[in-house]
């Protein structure tokens, strides 16, 4: 559906736009898309890929309606008849640098709209949240590294939907109490996407076809990953690796700060501090471990001509920024005066790689940590200022830290290939992702890791992300959970924050703490700044460092369980650590509970996040659920329960009717890879269970799409365990089922038949059967039957 709207009256924004063409597409039963452009001329879109409909909705689950003086649409849930979006409430605005239209909203439970330091739900008393990337500390009201014009809200009754605003400029969300909101960008267009879910898992599966689902990490990704600024020398460094190797403490990724940069500049190294850095690579290496280092977007500017290949062949290519005079953008960063690289120019990519690939020749590095990519810079715009002008100072600014455009970073009147950097900057860390990715596929062959700290939506194609440079605080640690679960309703599942904290000095019980949280970020780094006490596992007392050391150990156990969350993410945009609303929508008391996650819909995390206790009092939603240590059941009607915590113990429980595949654990994953696999069934009130694995090479390009995997559906009934294998590959001979672990078996059976044949078992008193040496290979089929 095609409409033109006519602004009768001139609005007071200069450079009014008066005829706007109304586009209406019911483009799925499940998605409406929205969008209003110039009708006479066109203007500045945003550049991302979205999938094409091929028909369109037969029998959509909502109803929209207009009116037409003064311009707004309604849209409401057939079902319920609940409004979901009226933009009658407020005059639409549409002029050249100024574009806000306002909404009702049908409930004040408002996630997203991120990157902020918040609360999981937003508060919606006079609150403006601001989309404009900046390099800042986490801190509570500031706009941060990332920009994500996308909410998601809880109707009552426990239905959801979601909202895409795909709007690159810098924009602001005023929430009002009413319920309701605006939204206010001062380019582009206005490009909606709504999701009508109708649960909240569902909204962000029809968000991410929309944006791209994520990529499949390598497996070793989903290890434990240690870093600090201020290892000072690749002997430092191996210092660390060889303390953990000796405490058998699991690790599978070191990485390297900008400390093994010469002068910080990328693609060099410290040849005094850093010589053997090759030498460390390749002992990794054979450890079966992985090395990552750090990659800023500015290029130094000030070596002597022809000394420095980057900044020579980019300036000779014309790949950086320019200012409106045609000559590099200068600005600082760690190097000093540095140009800054353009990612939205192809040509970019190819200089990016060859860079890249001079350096892997060197140092064999498996993933990358490109950071600085909002861009940041030292100063605010360039050794220049900024020019005037309405792209540098316009009308109207949004809340911006620093009340200007080019606070902290480049002017937004930069010139690059596919636009100015007034439309660009949010774009600035995704187009840098996808250059890196693409790099890190034609160097590797394998799949790639990256983690990025300036995001978009799409980001999750290519990076996961890290949380930014936190703090050594109690409070810092509580907000990393809504942060990575936010970050997990923007299409970015690989994501953690710095464990124990990045600037500040930790303390012992903090860091023990941290780390039983961190072991359970879907990305899990441990990352300190320099000139602070050192913070891995091997710096601390033999309790603490065990305690570590033993929360590691669990989630290597867990990893085949894990990964396969993650396959599902990638195959349908799952989530992988997901808020107990997902799982639970009709409970309004998981609504607002940030300081709990899951792992799926099975694993329930409660982890201690004060300091001087020893217990902590966490949400169980109805029903059984299961201690994940011991089998020991808890039965609730959907209450807080209080559970002991020592400083050793971090709270998991298992969700009935589930079945989780663990594996003994190793010290990385490539060890863990090769041992046996222990099912855990966590029987429901019916006696049932189901539960799945996804299992392949670990690290090879599309799998998935090529065939070469295994995937393997457990399901319980009637007293029966059940492994189908409904896809197969050779890895998955290689692999062997070795012991069962069924939670909830009401009475001691007389006997367990594997495949017919009778097996020796044991039972405990907290209702656990234990089944091992089974010996099946995870390629075959079997039964197992308890009588």
């Amino acid at each position: 559906m095609v409409g033109l709207l006519v602004r009768r009256e001139k609005a007071y924004y200069p450079r009014d736009i008066q005829k706007l063409r109304l586009d209406v597409e019911f483009e799925t039963d499940t998605r409406l898309h929205i969008k209003i452009t110039d009708a006479a001329n066109p203007r500045y879109e945003v550049p991302l890929d979205v999938p094409r409909v091929m028909k369109r909705a037969e029998n959509p689950i909502y109803s929209l309606n207009f009116s037409w003086d003064p311009f707004g649409v309604l849209l409401q849930r057939k079902a319920t008849g609940t409004v979901l979006l009226n933009t009658t409430v407020a005059p639409l605005i549409f002029a050249d640098q100024f574009l806000q239209i306002s909404t009702s909203l049908p409930s004040r439970f408002l996630y997203g709209l991120g990157e902020h330091r918040d609360s999981l739900v937003h508060s919606l008393d006079w609150n403006t949240l601001t989309l404009w990337a900046r390099d800042v500390s986490p801190t509570e009201s500031f706009n941060l590294y990332g920009a994500h014009p996308f909410y998601l809200l809880m109707e009552e009754g426990g239905n959801a939907h979601g909202v895409f605003l795909l709007n690159s400029n810098a924009m602001e969300v005023a929430l009002q109490p009413a319920p309701g909101l605006t939204w206010r960008t001062i380019g582009g267009v206005l490009d909606f996407y709504i999701f009508l879910g109708p649960d909240p898992s569902m909204v962000i599966q029809q968000y991410q076809q929309v944006i791209g689902f994520p990529a499949m990490p390598p497996m070793w990704a989903l290890g434990f990953h240690l870093c600090r600024w201020g290892y000072g020398s690749s002997n430092g460094t191996w210092q660390t690796v060889r303390a953990m190797r000796n405490y058998q403490i699991p690790q599978d990724g070191q990485w390297n700060d900008i400390d093994y940069m010469d002068g910080y500049r990328d693609f060099t190294l410290d040849s005094q501090k850093f010589s053997s850095l090759p030498s460390l690579v390749e002992d990794l290496h054979k450890h079966k471990q992985r090395y990552v280092m750090i990659l800023d977007p500015g290029i130094s500017s000030t070596s002597p001509n022809g000394s420095y290949w980057p900044f020579d062949e980019g300036l000779r290519r014309g790949l950086f920024l320019n200012t409106t005079q045609g000559q590099p953008l200068i600005g600082q960063v760690w190097p000093g005066s540095t140009a800054f690289a353009d990612f939205s120019n192809p040509d970019t990519h190819q200089w990016w790689l060859e860079n890249l690939q001079h350096f892997h020749a060197h140092v064999p590095f498996d993933g990358l940590w490109i950071d600085m990519n909002e861009p940041s810079n030292f100063m605010d715009g360039s050794e220049h200022g900024c020019p005037p002008g309405e792209l540098d100072n316009p009308p109207y600014t949004p809340a911006v830290l620093g009340d200007s455009l080019s606070a902290k970073t480049v002017c937004a009147s930069a010139k690059q290939k596919v636009s100015v950097h007034y439309n660009l900057h949010n774009l600035y860390g995704l187009m840098e992702a996808k250059a890196t990715a693409s790099a890190l596929i034609q160097l590797r062959g394998k799949r790639p890791f990256l983690i990025s700290r300036s995001t978009f939506p799409s980001q999750g194609r290519y990076s996961g992300h890290w949380l930014g440079d936190n703090r050594s605080q109690w409070k810092d640690m509580r907000y990393s959970i809504p942060g990575l679960l936010s970050f997990s309703l923007f299409g970015i599942p690989l994501v953690g924050a710095d464990i124990c904290g990045f600037s500040g000095s930790t303390s012992e019980e903090l860091c023990t703490r941290w780390m039983q949280l961190g072991a359970f970020y879907p990305f899990s780094r441990n990352h300190n700044t320099q000139n602070e006490k050192a913070q891995d596992p091997t710096a601390f007392s033999p309790a603490a460092r065990t305690a570590m050391k033993d929360v590691l150990l669990t989630r290597y156990s867990l990893l085949p369980f894990l990964y396969t969350l993650f396959h599902r993410a990638h195959l349908q945009g799952d989530t992988v650590a997901r808020p107990l609303f997902f799982e639970f929508p009709q409970d309004k008391a998981t609504w607002e509970l940030d300081r709990q996650f899951l792992w799926g819909q099975s694993l329930l995390v409660t982890p201690v996040l004060e300091p001087g206790v020893d217990s902590v009092t966490g949400y169980v939603p109805q029903g059984t659920w299961y201690d994940f240590y011991t089998g020991s059941s808890v039965n609730s009607s959907g209450e807080m329960v209080k559970m002991s915590a020592p400083l050793e113990h971090l709270n998991l429980h298992i969700r009935e009717g589930s079945i989780l595949p663990t594996q003994k654990p190793g010290t990385t994953t490539e060890a863990t890879r090769g041992n046996p696999l222990h099912l855990i069934v966590a029987l429901s009130s019916h006696a049932t269970a189901w539960g799945d694995l996804f299992w392949d090479d670990g690290e090879s390009l599309d799998t998935f799409e090529k065939g070469n995997y295994s995937y393997v559906v457990f399901n319980v009934t009637q007293n029966i365990f059940t492994s189908t294998v409904l896809h197969a590959s050779t890895e998955a001979t290689k692999v062997t089922v070795g012991t069962l672990s069924i939670f909830g078996v009401q009475k001691p059976p007389s006997k367990v038949l594997l495949n017919g044949q009778e097996k020796p078992f044991s039972y405990l008193d907290s209702q656990v059967l234990n089944v091992s040496d089974l010996g099946m290979s995870l390629s075959q089929g079997f039964s197992l039957q308890w009588l």
